[in-house]
């Protein structure tokens, strides 16, 4: 069940987070923000949030495909999925983001952030 949470700054100098199942595929992507603390915060929101099954939502895209996406208490969505091929397959795909709500963001993530974020501290980690 291993897993992780990798934190990226895009091209146009914001920061997303993707939580990954242990082959690498990708189970939730966040929304862009501004701030790298503030994805953190999403990372940490997606940790506490993913323990309610009430929480996320099983939608369907404008082409049948079925997706979830997962909101913090506030209502705001913190993550969403993949287009899964069928109902089974998304609502395994919750219960992979339920599995390993308790990832911590490793100190590796901040290669891909280059090696000045390493002496910023934002995070028990960093």
């Amino acid at each position: 069940m291993a897993g992780k949470f990798e934190l990226k700054k895009s091209k146009n100098d914001k920061f997303f987070f993707s939580l990954l199942a242990g082959n690498g595929q990708t189970i939730l992507s966040s929304e862009m923000y501004e701030a790298k603390a503030n994805a953190v915060n999403g990372i940490e929101s997606v940790k506490k949030n993913a323990a309610e099954a009430g929480r996320f939502d099983k939608l369907t895209g404008k082409d049948g495909s079925p997706y979830f996406t997962l909101k913090a208490g506030n209502g705001q969505v913190v993550g969403q999925s993949q287009m899964y091929s069928s109902e089974a397959t998304r609502d395994a795909g919750i219960a992979s983001v339920m599995a390993r709500r308790s990832i911590s963001l490793p100190c590796a993530r901040s290669k891909a952030l280059g090696p000045a974020w390493k002496a910023s501290p934002c995070g028990p980690c960093w």
